[in-house]
């Protein structure tokens, strides 16, 4: 049988159990067919591009099956017609690594194994944090203060 890879975001007002409980259903929808789901994933509450549907965030699953390819048309008529996926997509592949964990849990754990605690050195005090200015003399006319006249002053009449 041919392997899938399913990426699926769901809204982000769901619950995590919620987000499960789809993912329960696809299941059924694979092992009824004679399929298997052999890896499962939750990425997480992400943030999106940009807005689908008017949300901002949704959840991530990642689903690695082994199934027909009528038990795939169906998930995604399934998926399609659930109102709490905001997207989803299924692309073919040679094989599934069910231990390795994908590329974002691998990047989320390489983030969480760095050092946090240096962040390079200190900028310099000052508005512009680049340190000039300071020892040039600015003897341009328009940041020299101008004498006020005293007829000036007074509403310029003489």
């Amino acid at each position: 049988m041919p392997l899938y890879e399913t990426v699926l975001i769901a809204r982000n007002d769901l619950t995590q159990a919620q987000v499960d409980t789809i993912t329960d259903q696809i299941s059924t929808i694979v092992t009824e067919a004679g399929g298997e789901v052999k890896k499962r994933e939750y990425w997480g509450l992400r943030g999106l591009a940009y807005r689908i549907k008017k949300n901002r965030k949704g959840h991530y699953m990642l689903l690695g099956l082994d199934c027909p390819a009528a038990a795939e048309q169906e998930m995604a008529r399934q998926l399609g017609l659930n109102e709490d996926v905001l997207r989803h997509m299924t692309i073919r592949v040679e094989a599934i690594d069910a231990e390795a964990p994908s590329a974002i849990l691998a990047k989320r754990g390489e983030d969480r194994e760095r050092d946090r605690s240096f962040r390079g050195p200190r900028a310099p005090a000052g508005r512009f944090a680049s340190g000039r200015g300071r020892e040039r003399n600015d003897d341009r006319e328009e940041y020299r203060a101008r004498p006020r006249d005293e007829n000036e002053a007074a509403g310029g009449e003489e």
